[in-house]
């Protein structure tokens, strides 16, 4: 059947095709404008497991997602299709993930990994992985901006859209981020891993193509991430959560402090949004959760005023959900973040997705 075809004979009112893909829809890689890259993989966890099933699960609870969004009621029939990757991407997650394990104890009883050549072998195992990883990531994504579909990134960990930027920055010369997130993701080389997920932002740096991070949510960093933001001179730019809330409870508006965040951001803007930027209670099983945050509408206003902006959208990754061992409320929330997201990036480059729903 053609796509005009298949849009007639399905009813979005019924749930989701579990034979489908994503969100339940019934529409080939080929018929779909938006293509999700799922990335399962947390071979730096440092601290709580469980990202390398955030795609399957956010999988999952899509089918759950009603598809008549107040405000991208028509978003289904441009279609969101889940790609195929390969089956490696897991596994090497899981093995070299048991692989760093030695190496994140070692160091956090303050010995150094040059007394312990085999383990210091093992780490350089674990950056090449990585970095291969980055390169078939980036693989994919070009793969798919060509066909000239709509490509985002569903971690896995967040130090999974390293390739993905790097994929933007070979069609895009100057380019920010709008980072979402409790954590600055600045360090150098965490624990001793080159791609850590707590150096995504350190290592975007690296990537001269992006010219500004804008970071907020942020409430947990280190000497070092301030060290550098402090020398960036204006590339990065950081509202931590205990400013936005200290200027909210003295009279500034969430719009207001929106318009500032846009404003801050050049033409062209990629977001990167790490789950635990929300208040815990959203995605409680997150790696690295901690106190505070902004609420699932804060964040989707946001994404609606830049969407808004007159500034182009060029590509986001949703990142860092993990599902719990007895429920699947983080995949609930991630699906329905992630759907939310997509609507904003296919109107924003001018998709059509019909007139928001007003009672």
């Amino acid at each position: 059947m053609t796509k005009q075809q298949i849009i007639e004979s399905f009813d979005p009112s019924q749930p989701g095709l579990a034979d489908a893909t994503i969100f339940g829809l019934p529409f080939s890689a080929e018929q779909s404008e938006i293509i999700i890259i799922p990335v399962p993989w947390e071979v730096t966890v440092s601290y709580g497991a469980g990202a390398s099933d955030g795609p399957e699960a956010i999988l999952d609870a899509s089918y759950q997602v009603d598809l008549n969004h107040q405000d991208f009621p028509e978003l289904w029939k441009l279609g969101v299709y889940y790609a195929d990757i390969p089956s490696e991407w897991k596994k090497n997650s899981d093995k070299y993930k048991d692989l760093a394990q030695p190496i994140i104890e070692m160091l956090e009883t303050g010995e150094a990994i040059e007394t312990y050549p085999a383990l210091e072998e093992d780490l350089a195992k674990i950056n090449k992985v990585c970095r291969e990883l980055h390169t078939q990531v980036k693989e994919k994504v070009l793969y798919w901006i060509n066909q000239g579909k709509k490509v985002v990134l569903l971690g896995g960990d967040h130090s999974t859209p390293l390739g993905y930027y790097e994929a933007l920055a070979t069609k895009h010369d100057n380019f920010g981020i709008l980072h979402l997130d409790a954590h600055m993701d600045l360090r150098i080389a965490y624990e001793g891993f080159t791609y850590s997920h707590a150096s995504i932002m350190y290592n975007a740096l690296q990537i001269p193509q992006i010219s500004k991070i804008v970071q907020v949510g942020i409430r947990d960093f280190c000497e070092q991430e301030v060290d550098v933001v402090q020398k960036s001179k204006q590339r990065v730019i950081v509202h931590t959560d205990s400013d936005i809330k200290k200027q909210m409870f003295e009279g500034k508006t969430w719009q207001q402090q929106c318009d500032e965040i846009i404003n801050q951001l050049p033409q062209k803007v990629c977001i990167s949004f790490d789950i635990d930027g929300m208040y815990p209670w959203y995605c409680p099983n997150t790696g690295t959760p901690v106190p505070g945050g902004f609420s699932f509408e804060q964040a989707t206003y946001l994404f609606n005023k830049l969407m808004n902006s007159g500034k182009e959208i060029i590509g986001f990754d949703l990142v860092e959900v993990a599902p719990g061992e007895n429920d699947d409320w983080d995949g609930n929330v991630g699906a329905r973040m992630l759907f939310h997201m997509c609507g904003v990036l296919a109107k924003n480059n001018g998709l059509h997705t019909g007139k928001p729903i007003v009672f």
